[in-house]
């Protein structure tokens, strides 16, 4: 399985990142999502989220996810992009692309790498009122 992943403080360039996708002869489903900043805090209206984090920490709970992903045989590629620092409220903070023979499997994998993440990946938000 092929993987990427980036930490970064630059703002994620979906359009590029999508145009830069190969997928081999027996893949049929290429999955992405990306996780915006929403304008609310629970309740509170905010203007961005304060992302923070100890960057190779992340990076080895991100890699033995991968190696999680990868046990299981169907998916051909991973490619995932996380921002730190400010990200304002309506630009994306996480990008997650997923490919694999079925879309089944890839929304899947989508989903359980995106879940997982949330629950070991050492990631922190503050949200910001300015």
């Amino acid at each position: 399985m092929t993987r990427s992943l980036s930490i970064t403080v630059d703002p994620i360039a979906e359009p590029a990142l999508v145009s830069g996708r190969t997928l081999s002869p027996g893949m049929g489903a290429a999955v992405s999502f990306a996780g915006v900043v929403r304008g609310l805090e629970g309740s509170d209206p905010i203007t961005a989220l304060e992302y923070s984090c100890f960057v190779p920490m992340a990076e080895h709970q991100f890699h033995l996810l991968f190696d999680r992903l990868a046990e299981r045989g169907t998916v051909e590629s991973v490619r995932l992009v996380h921002r730190i620092g400010r990200v304002a409220v309506g630009e994306a903070s996480l990008w997650v692309e997923v490919v694999s023979p079925h879309r089944a499997e890839a929304f899947q994998a989508c989903q359980w790498l995106i879940d997982e993440m949330k629950r070991v990946v050492p990631i922190w938000k503050k949200p910001l009122r300015d």
